[in-house]
């Protein structure tokens, strides 16, 4: 049953995304440097950018991991109770079959 809160409630998996960035920092300078030393300097390019948006989305995670969990209602404040009359539309009729 849906409460209401979820997204108050909801969490990121930021260590999950934290290896993955450390994942992709890793390909990424590996491909700039392959690039680079085989000759193929758009593709040196685009592997920088990469590294450089990684990098970037790296500096967010650990940002928000240090921060630590933000403001939670507490049990004092009720969740979302849903209406009690039911859903606003009609079901479809069920189908038997012989």
């Amino acid at each position: 049953m849906r409460t209401g809160s979820e997204p108050a409630t909801a969490r990121s998996a930021l260590r999950a995304r934290f290896w993955l960035s450390v994942w992709g920092l890793v390909w990424s300078v590996f491909g700039t440097a392959a690039f680079a030393l085989v000759g193929r300097p758009g593709w040196a390019a685009a592997c920088g950018v990469l590294w450089l948006v990684v990098t970037v989305d790296m500096a967010m995670i650990l940002r928000h991991m240090r921060q630590g969990p933000h403001y939670q209602p507490g049990r004092d404040v009720p969740p979302y109770q849903p209406p009690e009359s039911g859903p606003p539309f009609p079901r479809p009729p069920r189908h038997r079959h012989p």
